[in-house]
């Protein structure tokens, strides 16, 4: 059986993504900047909307952004089902 995308909150892919070394860096309405800066001295940013519940289709473009960062093995427990 595939796995399949959990249903998760802003605040939760945000807490997620802190315990990857993000920080946040501002915010704009619903919508928070994270950052953080890599071993090569480059900003890394990701955009968060802080929405009670993300609709699937915001949730796996949060991954795929994510993802330029992380490695996807690492991120994809945090994402989906086994």
């Amino acid at each position: 059986m595939p796995s399949k995308l959990k249903r998760l909150k802003g605040p939760e892919v945000i807490k997620i993504l802190v315990g990857f070394g993000f920080k946040v860096h501002s915010q704009k309405g619903s919508h928070i900047k994270l950052q953080r800066i890599s071993l090569t001295a480059k900003k890394e940013t990701l955009t968060i909307v802080t929405h009670k519940e993300l609709d699937v289709g915001t949730l796996h473009a949060i991954f795929r952004q994510a993802c330029r960062y992380i490695p996807e093995d690492q991120l994809r427990k945090y994402f989906y089902t086994e």
